[in-house]
């Protein structure tokens, strides 16, 4: 399938910006190119009935959260969030849009999670937060208000990795029980040997040199790939995670990898529903003031989410 033409804008708008390269320029600095391009390309938020920031207490110090609940005065079910960004960039902030439309269209509260990021601090930070996160809301469902019999856990890009870590890490512990995981164009192999990779990373937004980037900020060294707190992808067995729906995009430099941990989920018995969007750019889902197919694709998400929570 060609590439969608909104993708190609969008790429063609990033080309007249001239931003710098994210590797070339400090973690600070990128992060800051690219909260200064989301209001480029982020749709309007959605209306919620309530958005509060909490903190709570983690294992390297108090963890921000963005608490969403899409309608007032009824007891609802819960997704996780964790942005994506390669565990350097982005933040609650720069992923509002996304968890206010997936609480709206979901039909649940959302909790937004602040991990740590490298080169700050390096793996298994993230993974120490997000799974900390998990527990903390599956343990204070009463106080926010939400039904955690039906918690869900989720995220684009770094974040569905995070996800499914998270997933992975709540099967082996048999805490807390998860009713899904939503794990939108998730990196799932640190090894960058997928051809996608070579495919298209140059052109295409992500590219393989702003990938190898991330993973110098975020491992501690080489030896962390193998971990499948990193490439999830490479965990020995995959039986008994929660059911789940990966989202992929064509022209993703990640999309193969994300197609093999989908393939995977099924082989392992997982109830997995796998939709590719072909014509697709990594990062689309979040850029719908230029992509318009980004809203029906956290549609079609937020749509698995229900029939997850039933």
């Amino acid at each position: 399938m060609p590439l969608d033409p909104d993708a190609q804008i969008l790429l063609d708008m990033v080309r007249v910006a001239n931003r710098p390269a994210f590797e070339t320029v400090s973690p600070v600095e990128a992060r800051k190119l690219y909260a200064a391009g989301r209001p480029v390309l982020a749709p309007e938020p959605m209306p919620v009935a309530e958005v509060r920031d909490l903190t709570m207490p983690g294992p390297g110090g108090k963890i921000p959260l963005r608490f969403y609940r899409p309608v007032a005065d009824k007891t609802l079910p819960v997704l996780v969030f964790f942005h994506g960004g390669g565990w350097v960039v982005g933040s609650i902030e720069t992923h509002d849009t996304v968890c206010r439309h997936l609480a709206v269209a979901g039909e649940c509260a959302v909790v937004s999670v602040e991990y740590r990021m490298g080169p700050e601090d390096k793996f298994p930070a993230a993974v120490e937060d997000c799974v900390a996160a998990t527990e903390w809301v599956a343990e204070n469902g009463s106080t926010l208000g939400v039904d955690t019999a039906r918690l869900a856990v989720g995220g684009d890009s770094a974040g569905g990795n995070l996800a499914a870590v998270v997933s992975l890490v709540a099967r082996d512990r048999g805490r807390p029980r998860l009713s899904h995981q939503l794990l939108i164009y998730p990196a799932t192999d640190a090894g960058m040997a997928h051809p996608s990779v070579v495919r298209y990373g140059d052109g295409y937004l992500l590219t393989r040199s702003t990938m190898r980037w991330f993973y110098e900020q975020y491992l501690r060294g080489p030896d962390d790939v193998a971990d499948w707190r990193v490439s999830p992808l490479r965990a020995p067995d995959l039986v008994g995670v929660a059911p789940a729906y990966v989202l992929t995009a064509g022209y993703d430099p990640l999309c193969d990898e994300g197609d093999d941990y989908a393939r995977r989920l099924a082989a392992a018995g997982v109830p997995v529903r796998h939709r590719r969007f072909d014509g697709q750019i990594h990062g689309f889902a979040a850029n719908g003031k230029v992509i318009r197919a980004a809203a029906a694709a956290l549609d079609e998400a937020a749509a698995a989410l229900r029939a997850a929570f039933g």
